[in-house]
Order: C-alpha cells, then structure tokens, then sequence
C-alpha cells in the first residue's frame, strides 16, 4: 500500500512540474535578444591564448621563453617580435635546413610561422597541406602535425629526415562524422 501512494505523489509531482514548465511561447528569439541586450559587455578583454597553427607556440617558443608573451601578442605585431626567434631555433631543430617542401627559407619560413593566424580560402581548398594547395585553412582531417615536422624536417622534397617528418599518429580514434558538428562522440 505504501508502495502506491509512493507511485501514485510521484506521479502527481512529475504531472505536475511537467505543466508548469509548459507554455504557450514558442518563439524564443525574444527572449534571447532581450537576454543579450542585457549582457555587459564593457570592460578589459585581454587575449590568452590563441593556436591557430597547432604546435608552433610550443616548438619555436623555447623553454625559458614567455609562451603566454606569444599567446597575448596581437597577430600584427607577432612577425615583427618573433621571426627572429622562431629563425634561431627552427635552424637549432635542424642545422642542414636550408629549403623545405614549399621553397621557403629559414627567414621566409619563420616568417609565415611567426604570425600564428589561420589563412582560410574563400574560393579553393581548405586544407593545411596537400602537396599542392598550402595554408588554405584547416580540415578536421588534415594531419597538422605531420605537414609541420615534413616543412620542418623534410628538406625540398619532403623526404629529408624520414624519422622526423611524422608523428605515426595516421588517424584519429574515431573517424568524423557526415553532419555537424563531424566530430566523433566523447568516449
């Protein structure tokens, strides 16, 4: 009998809550307008942190070196402050660099390096690194890694250093999916 009367205040809690959370206003932009205008937007925003190229912070800013200095550094003045830098320590990752896969020199290099944002293509291929098309953007299955170590290591024809020029990570653990947001679910 206690068993019922359980089911039977749950039952009635459950209707309950169901209703009142109910109405009849389906349109919800309102009140995400009304929620934005709300929203306080004045004040100090400072940049933390940014990766459009992944890895690059981590390789040409030396240990000992400020990574938050790059992190915080606006994308104008990145080139400028850090060229020399990342020269000095692509060519103390690897002494006999002289061209890689793209023509590019130490200082041509470093200097496209230098200034972390991603270029995108409006109009052709998106995609890290093909062989052919070159920092036209990012696919989620361009294996960014691999093309940085092949320009880094790779010599003119990508087959320099063949130790060094992949991580052997080939795929991810799950593969993509056809729909947004194309990634795979959590573990």
């Amino acid at each position: 009998m206690k068993t019922n009367k359980f089911k039977i205040i749950t039952f009635a809690l459950v209707c309950a809550l169901a209703t009142v959370s109910c109405n009849k206003d389906d349109n919800n932009n309102d009140s995400m307008a009304m929620e934005m205008e709300s929203i306080d937007f004045s004040g100090t925003f400072v940049q933390q942190d940014q990766m459009a190229r992944p890895a690059i912070n981590t390789v040409f800013i030396a240990s000992g070196q400020p990574k938050d200095d790059f992190n915080a550094t606006i994308p104008s003045q990145m080139g400028a402050k850090y060229q020399p830098i990342f020269e000095s320590r692509l060519l103390a990752l690897n002494s006999a660099y002289t061209t890689n896969a793209l023509g590019l020199d130490a200082t041509s290099f470093t200097t496209v390096l230098a200034t972390d944002v991603l270029n995108v293509s409006t109009t052709g291929k998106t995609t890290f690194f093909d062989g052919t098309n070159v920092l036209t953007g990012r696919a989620l299955a361009d294996d960014v890694i691999d093309v940085e170590l092949l320009l880094i290591f790779g010599g003119t024809d990508g087959a320099a250093n063949p130790g060094l020029t992949s991580d052997n990570v080939d795929a991810n653990d799950k593969a993509f999916t056809t729909s947004f947001p194309y990634l795979a679910a959590a573990w």
